[in-house]
């Protein structure tokens, strides 16, 4: 999936006036969006990199950790060629990053375009009332959909999918914002409060997103004729589970199992990960190491020790040496 290209080489892309011509891999609809917005082009890169991020700590127990290629233009290989329960993850975490990094860069005044959010007021509460800025995820989502889904415009079922769990992520982030307020009165006595709309931290969102990736629908591919030409649908594959909706992640393509080293899947294999020798979960030896075994090997850290709290107001600690046990898979 190329379009997560400019959350990779382009993470610097604050520091420096943009050129939308010299991002590799925008389709034309992207490039002309890049060269209206191009304010707000930073935000949408480091959306795509808090995305990847909150992905590869979602996934740092499992057979597929997320890794990221450093030298191609598909940053995560050839694992986002098949229609996946790790692509549609994928596309939902990142398209959620950008809508995310988008409505808070804007919320926080760094481009003229857009700011807070004056819409969503209505009738302030009991001992409460409007003020700060209100995150305008209205914007911020609108940003994400016209440029993560410019590429997904075929008429096949893989589009579709992409444009589903797209929007997925980005629901997310609408269903998870919430009212914060700040005290106000003598020595904070909380006699007026003032409240706004803001987005929850995006741990709360890849949590989320994470539930729905472990319980993804499986899909089937259904072409049917229409004036335009062949299109591609998607049904769901069991009638007995409840259908999905727009919140939930969809695939039509199994999974590889990730346990040995394959070019062609992009599975890196789980040969030298750390597991967890205490855990009967995905993150311990047994299920990480595929039943191949693990090596140990002990470890020395530095680590603050014997800490003594001193009045008024520091902490004073020594330096212990601690031996670890490291377990590795064979």
């Amino acid at each position: 999936s190329q379009s997560l290209a400019i959350g990779h080489q382009y993470s610097s892309l604050g520091t420096q006036p943009i050129l939308c011509g010299s991002i590799p891999g925008l389709v034309p609809k992207q490039l002309r969006f890049c060269r209206n917005y191009v304010e707000i082009m930073p935000s949408v890169a480091e959306g795509v990199k808090i995305g990847i991020q909150e992905c590869q700590h979602q996934f740092r127990g499992r057979r597929w950790n997320c890794t990221t290629v450093n030298d191609s233009l598909a940053i995560f290989g050839p694992v986002l060629d098949k229609a996946t329960r790790e692509s549609a993850f994928v596309h939902a975490i990142a398209s959620a990053g950008v809508a995310f990094a988008v409505t808070r860069s804007c919320a926080e005044g760094s481009a003229t375009i857009c700011g807070c959010d004056t819409r969503h007021k209505g009738p302030p509460g009991e001992g409460w009332k409007w003020g700060g800025c209100s995150e305008d995820v209205e914007f911020g989502t609108m940003v994400s959909r016209e440029f993560a889904d410019a590429r997904e415009n075929r008429p096949d079922a893989r589009s579709a999918m992409n444009r589903h769990n797209n929007e997925a992520g980005r629901t997310s982030i609408i269903d998870h914002m919430h009212l914060k307020c700040k005290c106000h009165g003598l020595s904070g006595s909380c006699e007026v409060k003032t409240c706004w709309w803001s987005q929850p931290d995006f741990r709360v969102i890849g949590d989320y997103l994470k539930d729905k990736y472990d319980s993804a629908s499986e899909m089937v591919v259904e072409k049917h004729r229409e004036s335009r030409g062949w299109v591609e649908t998607l049904r769901p594959k069991y009638n007995f589970f409840k259908a999905p909706t727009e919140r939930d992640l969809v695939y039509y393509e199994n999974s590889p199992n990730f346990c040995e080293p394959n070019p062609e899947t992009g599975s890196f294999g789980t040969r030298d990960r750390i597991c967890n020798v205490t855990s009967h979960g995905i993150d311990g030896c047994d299920l990480l190491c595929c039943g191949r075994g693990h090596n140990t090997r002990t470890e020395k850290r530095k680590e603050k020790c014997h800490c003594i709290f001193h009045w008024c107001c520091y902490v004073s600690c020594q330096e212990c040496i601690r031996v670890y046990d490291v377990h590795t898979c064979k």
